[in-house]
């Protein structure tokens, strides 16, 4: 017969055994929340524009070519509704990415074929000629901003399937008055801070040069406030972008396009719009670009906030309007 004093042993020794592995999963889970709140980012980074159902979701790489997209069309003067139907001819054609691959030597955001004339391959696999390209079709169609989106797409396009265009017109439209200026803070992202390198004033003024025009020449600030000792990190380099007389969207009729937010309310000027415009291309590209803090206005993005949200300006991080401020990795 079997000694019941020894029966409560293993027992004790499981007990402690559940005990033990319950603390190290507590452990773990503690330390994965610490260093998630340290780099200021819970998961993947992700954009968003509007709210509630009325919302859309999309990552950054996405973001970047959405804004290059509508950078290209409103550097061309063209209406908002250029850039809804450029928008969602892209996110059907492929999902806002710039591709390498598709139907026969199809390439690229807008699914474009070298050997239709689109250009060459190195070319179409660049997102700002391929949205030029686009637009160039575009513009060839008589009213294309009073015909249905997937009536002036398919002009362009010559696609197999032109009803499927129809699907992203809701998503295409709130990306469009965010990246025209319309809709003011109404884009958000994330950042992953553990991925960011130091950024280069240079390549910033490239990209936009290339995408709004060599009129927007972006000016640097001096690099921040003190002095920098032997010992202590250098300033960040911040460069301020002037909005003042520099295009931005039209309407048909060649004047600046009506204003309002995501709700149709609050009207903004040809400035402000402008200045939403430049600010919101600047926080669709800041992964790209290794932008930490965007501000226009009263308003200020920063890269480590982990809402990715438009926060009021304090402490002089705002501007007065008139000017788009970046503040580059360092």
């Amino acid at each position: 017969m079997s000694d019941p004093s020894r029966l409560p042993r293993p027992r004790r020794r499981g007990r402690r055994g559940r005990l033990t592995a319950a603390f190290v999963v507590l452990l773990g889970l503690v330390g994965y929340v610490v260093v998630h709140d340290m780099t200021g980012s819970m998961g993947a980074p992700r954009c968003r524009i509007g709210s509630g159902a009325n919302q859309y979701e999309f990552t950054p790489e996405q973001a970047s070519n959405a804004a290059t997209i509508a950078a290209v069309g409103t550097s061309r003067g063209l209406p908002e509704r250029a850039v809804t139907i450029a928008l969602a001819t892209a996110a059907q054609e492929s999902g806002l990415r710039n591709i390498q691959h598709g139907d026969r030597d199809s390439l690229g955001l807008f699914q474009q074929r070298p050997s239709m004339g689109w250009g060459k391959p190195e070319q179409i696999l660049d997102p700002v000629y391929a949205s030029g390209r686009f637009y160039d079709g575009l513009e060839k169609v008589p009213g294309y901003s009073r015909l249905p989106l997937t009536v002036a797409a398919q002009k362009v396009q010559r696609s197999g399937f032109p009803q499927a265009y129809a699907k992203h017109e809701p998503d295409a439209t709130l990306l469009s008055a965010a990246l025209t200026g319309r809709a003011p803070a109404a884009l958000s992202c994330t950042a992953d801070l553990r991925a960011q390198v130091p950024g280069d004033p240079a390549v910033v003024r490239a990209e936009l040069a290339r995408a709004f025009g060599k009129g927007t020449v972006p000016k640097p600030l001096g690099g921040g406030a003190g002095s920098v000792g032997a010992n202590a990190a250098p300033p960040a380099v911040e460069l301020s972008v002037d909005v003042r007389g520099g295009g931005g969207v039209r309407d048909d009729r060649g004047g600046p396009e009506g204003s309002g937010g995501l709700d149709g309310s609050g009207g903004l000027d040809g400035q402000q719009r402008r200045g939403w415009e430049l600010a919101q291309w600047a926080v669709a590209r800041a992964g790209t670009l290794h932008l930490t803090e965007v501000a226009y206005g009263d308003r200020v993005w920063v890269a480590d906030d982990s809402s990715g949200a438009w926060r009021k300006a304090t402490g002089g991080r705002g501007t007065d309007g008139t000017t788009v401020r970046l503040r580059l990795a360092k």
